[in-house]
């Protein structure tokens, strides 16, 4: 699924915008604060019904207006979907359609438009909390096992919810307690189980990228689902009940689940340079559009915003080279105009818009991409 065609309306600075993206790379360029993350941030509220940047409904709506709308038609080999998402600063919920039809899950939305990110927030995947790894390995769940992750995904969270409440009300006598902390463990196990299975389809993947990118030697990746590996989560609920109760909440099971990356017996984290981090965490954003690709039939579409910032040149051209082989819809932003200019492969055509106060022009005949495709040497850090 690609967006071939994006309507953009009250939005941050971007009062009306329509641009008919390509299907492949599509480089937005501009100045800072000139409304190129803000399209970028337009295709994420489309695809995922919230914004990267903000949880604020009001930050996001243009000063003086009430609402926002975003409109995308949606295009594969065989059908044409228009989607529009909407939200006023009046109002608690985002309204969403789908080919004229109202839906109130974003999951259905999420399912149609595989979006990933790569910004500077992104490079925080490594060395923040195990929450964002834990949406990560979601993410991949999610679109490649759809059917089967997310029904018990929610029937998880229900009866952890479920049981939390009861132990913060000291609701622990009697059977209701046994019922829910029966179904939570139930439900757990199936989520660990297709956890594990994804992690183990993206690992090579993962080195292969990692390899082409950077060639960082002796990385590893290990999932911990959440609790102690050699025992099932029954005995190690009932065995950490009276810590559950002093805590106030379940302490072990998925909800604690990490992907930990390692050199050796060292975090990553506090080996390598910032810089090798962020390819770290490039690879493995990269090696899930590509499982993405192989077990489906989908393709993710890739927000890359001020690469140039991130990344020096030989490993920019490297990352680009690796976007163009996923074949996926590429939007991504910078602030010269030829800054990417001889990122691409050979013989790859783009479109290029030029970004200014909120307008967004597209650029005519801006060239091939990688005329003679130079050739630079990957400098490690």
């Amino acid at each position: 699924m690609t967006i071939r065609q994006l309507t953009i309306s009250d939005l941050r600075n971007l009062t009306s915008v329509s641009i008919k993206p390509s299907s492949e790379i599509n480089i937005f360029y501009g100045l800072n604060g000139s409304g190129k993350t803000s399209i970028l941030e337009a295709i994420h509220i489309l695809g995922l019904a919230r914004s990267f940047r903000t949880p604020k409904v009001k930050s996001v709506v243009q000063t003086g207006k009430d609402k926002y709308t975003i409109f995308g038609l949606m295009k594969d080999l065989h059908r044409q979907i228009p989607v529009g998402v909407s939200r006023s600063i009046h109002e608690d919920s985002i309204q969403i359609r789908i080919s004229g039809n109202a839906i109130r899950s974003s999951a259905e939305l999420a399912a149609l438009l595989p979006l990933q990110i790569i910004n500077p927030d992104t490079f925080k995947l490594l060395e923040g909390s195990p929450g964002l790894r834990r949406n990560f390995l979601d993410w991949g769940v999610f679109h490649v096992k759809h059917k089967d992750f997310l029904p018990v995904w929610k029937h998880m969270q229900m009866a952890l919810k479920q049981r939390n409440s009861l132990i913060r009300h000291g609701r622990i006598s009697g059977s209701e307690l046994s019922i829910w902390t029966q179904a939570f463990s139930k439900y757990a196990c199936q989520v660990d189980q297709l956890r594990q299975a994804y992690v183990e389809q993206l690992l090579p993947y993962f080195s292969k990228v990692l390899q082409e990118l950077c060639k960082l030697d002796g990385i590893k990746i290990n999932y911990y689902r959440g609790w102690d590996k050699d025992r099932d989560l029954d005995e190690v609920l009932e065995a950490g009940l009276s810590r559950d109760i002093q805590s106030g909440y379940t302490f072990y099971g998925p909800q604690r689940a990490d992907l930990r990356v390692r050199i050796g017996n060292s975090n990553a984290t506090e080996i390598l340079s910032r810089g090798q981090l962020k390819l770290v965490v490039c690879a493995l954003k990269l090696a899930q559009g590509y499982l993405l690709s192989e077990a489906t039939d989908q393709k993710s579409i890739f927000l890359v915003d001020d690469l140039s910032s991130e990344l020096d040149i030989p490993h920019r051209m490297a990352l680009c080279h690796l976007l163009q082989k996923i074949e996926s819809q590429v939007f991504i932003t910078c602030v010269e105009k030829n800054a990417l200019a001889d990122c691409w492969l050979p013989e790859t055509h783009y479109k290029m818009f030029h970004v200014k106060q909120g307008q967004v022009e597209l650029v005519e005949n801006p060239g091939r991409a990688g005329r003679q495709a130079k050739s630079l040497e990957i400098e490690h850090d």
